[in-house]
């Protein structure tokens, strides 16, 4: 007989040297109706034949039970169903389904429970995606759902299970989309709410973000309190975590000026977890306070931070194993050697002018050897520019050229930096042939340097060949899709050559990505004006108004702009404003002297008029103007007064005499008229054979004509080249000699010497 494991039923089979027991007359194809295995002693199974009553444990069983019988199957060709199941008639119709029963409390809870997850990681999506607006209403309505939960839980006697993590999730997350939208009292209420409440044991590391807030917010001392707080629960574990919040103490001295304090935050730091950026702030410390060893100190420090060099090797590794550019991990590595180079680079530069405090020189030759100790090269090179940089920022021009050139000899990996900057040099001293020159050398060693191609386009554009400049610049904007000055001078050439549509999109591009430039600002409302769109330029150049209230160039600009909407209020309003911030524009101060005279306000304009003379005492023009308003506005003498004076400086005035012809006849000086009529019909035959040369002011000189004359024969203020609001007849320079000719030759037809002074000279002979 077969052994078995104590306690394991075992069904029966025949030994190799047991006799065949055919089955009792029972039920057929069982081993013994009445009898069953036993156990006869421990872990042994026998076959008992006696009419025991059935145990509790199953019977062991032949194969009739498998559904086998010793007659076989009488059908043969059915499938095999031992359930007897197989048939439709057999199987019947199927049970409805089953009722849901109305979901009970606990399931609306869970239901609701969901749907404040849901909106919870909704609100955090909205808020990555810079969505901020959506991201607060989302997280303010999972806040209402869950103080709704919590009522429902309670209301049904389950406070058990009342999640308290989703209570925090939910509270964590409106105070964040509260603070990145910039409602700072409501995310600190929020803050508050979660650190004071006991059930949440590391809820005190959130006044870090409470100090955020107030560092924001330029509050300080109060940052200062908050991100300590969070230093105390921080355990001695969390050594990088304790060190971000340590330098967050930090700034917020240096923000208050107590650099000595600041460097008791950033030295510790240094001393057992440095990092970049706090080697770059401990720097600053140091020339903040002046202190120059130890800058050099700090400075070595600096370069000594094991994350330089790590981060160099992590991305060679990268490299060597083929990592895809698109790897967020090889981005991010990038993005973190990028920030330390900037930092570096930024401390170098710094320190190199400030470290000696006589010999700029030494100090950017320290800077580069030390760079260079370090395994730096590349800072070292950039730093070997700014060198040249400093000089010519000192406008020591020479020195700069001489420092470019020696790294051009030096090293010719310096070339094409140097060549450019030398090129930039010559072209600010205006010598085009040699910037040209150096932009060819730069563009030589690498087609596709941008700021080499700007500064050769800026050379053809300065000798007047705007379609190859136009097409250097967008040959650098092809290298380097960012460069704004390519963008820019591409736009300026592109409005140059009248092509204002393309000019428009690429200052609006420009917009986009530095929208506070008031030049791309201007260039837009230019570019409307120019293209006849006033209604467009009026309201770019308002945005301009805004930005630079007092520009008195801008202020012009927009009176011209009205006065092309034939608004002539608003013209003279933003004229006036422009005469206040900047009383020398001459363009401006004729503009409103002729809109006085045109509306008869003779008192005023003599003051705008009197202001052009001061301004420009060579210009007889204005002091004619100022003695036409005085007799426009009755007061004959004083003009008479001013016309004498005019005419002893200037003798051979046309002008001059004609109004003294016929000021003297309105006063009734009829020997003066005779006199000056004798003097102007000299004036007027020296102007048919004009001298061979032209003698100063008492010569050949002929004066403007004079802006408005009676009524309305005086023409609408019309549009210099330049601020395109001008007066027309206040901006002429002078009248042309055939019209004096003809009116001198049309008088002397039709009077003669003896009778010229008996006539009364009408307003023909005034100037229009």
């Amino acid at each position: 007989r077969r052994l078995a494991h104590p306690g394991a039923t075992m069904s029966y089979a025949r030994g190799a040297d047991e006799p065949l027991v055919p089955p009792s007359r029972g039920a057929p194809g069982t081993a013994a109706r009445g009898g069953m295995a036993t156990r006869t002693g421990p872990g042994l199974m026998s076959r008992a034949g006696g009419s025991h009553p059935v145990d509790e444990n199953r019977p062991m069983t032949a194969v009739r039970a498998a559904g086998y019988t010793s007659a076989g199957r009488s059908n043969a060709g059915a499938a095999f169903d031992p359930t007897g199941q197989g048939g439709p008639a057999a199987r019947g119709p199927a049970p409805p389904l089953a009722q849901k029963k109305d979901n009970s409390p606990e399931d609306m809870c869970r239901a609701i429970e969901r749907e404040v997850n849901g909106l919870v990681e909704e609100s955090a999506q909205l808020a990555a995606q810079r969505q901020l607006a959506r991201a607060l209403d989302k997280a303010k309505e999972a806040g209402k759902r869950e103080r709704h939960l919590c009522k429902q839980r309670e209301a049904n006697g389950l406070e058990d299970q009342i999640n308290i993590d989703l209570t925090y999730a939910v509270c964590f997350n409106l105070a964040n989309q509260y603070h990145a939208s910039g409602l700072y009292s409501e995310a600190l209420n929020t803050y508050s709410v979660i650190v004071k409440n006991k059930q949440y044991a590391q809820s005190g590391r959130l006044r870090v973000n409470m100090g955020n807030i107030y560092y924001e917010q330029g509050k300080y001392p109060a940052a200062i309190k908050m991100y300590r707080m969070a230093l105390d629960q921080i355990p001695t574990t969390g050594r990088e975590i304790k060190s971000r919040i340590q330098r967050n103490i930090g700034n917020a001295f240096v923000r208050l000026g107590k650099f000595q304090d600041a460097l008791a935050a950033y030295e510790p730091i240094m001393e057992h977890l440095p990092d970049v950026q706090t080697g770059f702030n401990l720097v600053l410390c140091y020339f903040a306070l002046g202190d120059r060893e130890r800058q050099r100190r700090g400075f070595a420090k600096l370069l000594s931070v094991r994350q330089l060099t790590a981060d160099a090797e992590s991305l060679e590794t990268m490299n060597q194993a083929d990592v895809s550019e698109d790897d967020g991990a090889k981005q991010a590595l990038r993005e973190r050697i990028r920030a330390s180079h900037r930092y570096v680079s930024l401390a170098a530069k710094l320190l190199a002018a400030s470290i000696e405090q006589h010999d700029a020189v030494a100090g950017f030759d320290w800077v580069i050897e030390t760079l260079k100790a370090a395994g730096q090269a590349e800072l070292a090179t950039e730093v070997q520019i700014a060198k040249a940089n400093h000089f010519m920022r000192e406008r020591k021009f020479d020195k700069a050229v001489e420092t470019l050139k020696s790294y051009e000899r030096q090293d010719p990996a310096l070339v094409p930096h140097a060549a450019t900057n030398l090129s930039f040099i010559y072209f600010h001293e205006g010598d085009f042939a040699n910037a040209a020159k150096y932009a060819d050398l730069a563009m030589n060693h690498n087609r596709y340097n941008a700021k080499a191609l700007v500064n050769k386009g800026n050379c053809l554009y300065a000798r007047g060949e705007l379609e190859g400049a136009r097409q250097l610049y967008h040959e650098a904007m092809g290298a380097e899709a960012d460069c704004l000055e390519a963008m820019y001078n591409l736009a300026v050439a592109s409005k140059r050559l009248g092509d204002h549509g393309t000019a428009l999109n690429l200052f609006e591009k420009l917009h986009a990505i530095i929208p506070h430039s008031t030049e791309v600002v201007w260039q837009i409302a230019d570019v409307f004006d120019s293209s006849g769109q006033s209604r467009a330029a009026m309201k770019w150049f308002k945005i301009l108004s805004a930005r630079v209230p007092t520009d008195p160039g801008v202020l012009a600009r927009l009176g011209s702009v009205h006065l092309k909407e034939e608004d002539e209020t608003q013209a003279f309003h933003y004229h006036q404003e422009s005469f206040r911030y900047l009383p020398a524009n001459m363009d401006v101060i004729s503009w409103l002297g002729a809109y006085f005279v045109k509306n008869e306000m003779y008192e005023k304009a003599v003051a705008y008029f009197e202001r052009a003379a001061q301004i420009a005492p060579g210009e007889v023009k204005w002091r004619l103007m100022v003695a036409s308003c005085h007799r426009r506005s009755g007061d004959y003498q004083l003009a008479h007064d001013i016309y004498r004076a005019i005419h002893d400086e200037y003798p051979q005035n046309i002008e001059c005499l004609r109004y003294l012809v016929h000021i003297c006849d309105d006063l009734g000086k009829k020997d003066a008229v005779h006199e000056y009529v004798v003097k102007l019909r000299k004036a007027e035959r020296a102007v048919d054979v004009p001298p061979p040369e032209q003698h100063g002011g008492d010569g050949g000189h002929v004066p403007a004509e004079h802006a408005g004359a009676q009524g309305g024969r005086n023409d609408p203020p019309g549009e210099s080249a330049y601020q395109q609001a001008m007066v027309a007849a206040a901006a002429k320079a002078s009248r042309p000699a055939a019209s004096v000719n003809a009116a001198a030759k049309a008088t002397r037809a039709t009077h003669d010497d003896d009778l010229f002074a008996d006539d009364d000279l009408d307003d023909t002979l005034l100037p229009s």
